[in-house]
């Protein structure tokens, strides 16, 4: 069996970023494979203080000091195959709710038990932008670069719109230009849906890969 775990960085909730990573995930489940999706827009997961506390005082339910909803995902994080990290373009970067989430995943480098929990699992870069070239492979690196300290495996495609990851438009055609009647721009880009699908197949392929 194998265990996506997709986590949404943005804080609109059923918003285009939530609906792509819902389709990513959706689209590649199959009797073998599994999903669960967890959206930040409904967690509170606050910054890392820096405390240390993960570095000598963790306990299987308690990896990290501060009483949020962050242990439910580190939990999560665990037992998945695949990590997908999908966030919206916030000035050419990844969004602030998923970098307080990276950040507070340091319990993995650094904890007295969870350390190196997250080595070999594949990692999945989405981004959604509002402009095609407005700061999807930058975001992609914002979360490959997670990836590595992590001591993951990043997915690469070249079949698609980016080798870094899934990659979508929440305007029509990428065209910037805002258009009320628009509300789900990614579900006209099909080019992005294909990226995804890409993306998540070279994914799948990884995992079974290691598993093995």
């Amino acid at each position: 069996m194998i265990r996506i775990l997709g986590i949404s960085g943005s804080p609109v909730k059923k918003g285009n970023v939530e609906t792509f990573l819902m389709k990513l995930c959706k689209d590649t489940a199959d009797i073998d494979i599994q999903y669960e999706i967890a959206n930040l827009s409904s967690l509170d997961v606050k910054d890392c203080i820096h405390c240390n506390f993960c570095i000598k005082k963790q306990k299987p339910s308690k990896l990290c000091s501060i009483n949020d909803d962050a242990q439910g995902v580190f939990d999560k994080l665990e037992t998945a195959d695949i990590i997908v990290l999908a966030s919206p373009v916030y000035i050419m970067r990844t969004s602030a709710r998923m970098a307080a989430l990276l950040d507070r995943m340091r319990v993995f480098i650094y904890g007295n038990i969870a350390s190196g929990r997250l080595k070999n699992k594949i990692g999945v870069s989405a981004a959604v932008a509002w402009e095609r070239n407005g700061g999807i492979e930058t975001t992609h690196l914002s979360h490959i670069m997670a990836f590595l300290t992590f001591e993951m495996i990043p997915v690469s495609v070249q079949n698609s719109i980016s080798p870094l990851g899934a990659s979508a438009v929440s305007s029509v055609h990428g065209s910037g230009i805002f258009e009320p009647a628009v509300r789900l721009g990614i579900e006209h880009d099909k080019d992005g849906l294909l990226s995804a699908a890409a993306t998540m197949k070279r994914a799948v392929e990884l995992a079974r890969l290691v598993k093995r």
